[in-house]
């Protein structure tokens, strides 16, 4: 089997050079942010402070394109409930998956 190149190749080569459990600085991109001019403290300060437009788009990337272990610098659970009603996935069955995550994670509450 050729190997494949363009986005796939790509994006793996990126991620395979990501350390597990991340250390973002501060006035750093974000890996999964590799098309967009943000930084660490930009993502925290709209997660934060910004339009539940933004946040709900910020959520949505970080779900998709973040490490498991990256996600959690950014989100809680409470943030996805939040907003996941209104959150566009790439693959419908990603919004099956943390519905049904959520689902499990409030039981054990």
């Amino acid at each position: 089997m050729r190997p494949r190149f363009g986005f796939t190749s790509q994006w793996s080569q990126l991620m395979s050079s990501v350390q597990v459990g991340t250390t973002f600085q501060p006035d750093e991109r974000p890996y999964f942010f590799w098309e967009y001019e943000i930084t660490d403290s930009q993502i925290h300060e709209l997660l934060r402070q910004g339009s539940s437009l933004d946040k709900t788009w910020l959520i949505t990337r970080i779900l998709e394109y973040a490490k498991w272990e990256d996600i959690w610098h950014y989100l809680t659970p409470a943030d996805i409930h939040q907003h996941l009603a209104n959150m566009r996935f790439r693959r419908p069955a990603d919004r099956e998956l943390w519905t049904y995550a959520l689902n499990r994670w409030s039981q054990r509450d």
